[in-house]
């Protein structure tokens, strides 16, 4: 079943017909163009601003809760 394997791999115009065809001048796929609206990770301005601002605000949260925490609130 395998005793010819390479003789045949060998053989096989695959590679050569693949050369064959090339794409012709101006017909490959065009980068994506940007739209008027810049957008970062798929968002729009206004959500990442909000998730800018969630953020901000986990962050003072979280801080606050590890002061209380560990006592270093000047009472």
């Amino acid at each position: 079943m395998f005793d010819n394997l390479r003789e045949q791999a060998n053989s096989s115009p695959f590679y050569e017909e693949e050369a064959q065809f090339q794409e012709a001048a101006g017909t490959a796929d065009a980068p994506p163009r940007r739209t008027s609206g810049a957008r970062l990770l798929g968002m729009t301005a206004p959500q990442r601003f909000f998730i800018a601002v969630m953020l901000m605000i986990t962050i003072c949260i979280v801080g606050t809760l590890c002061l209380a925490v560990t006592g270093k609130f000047g009472f």
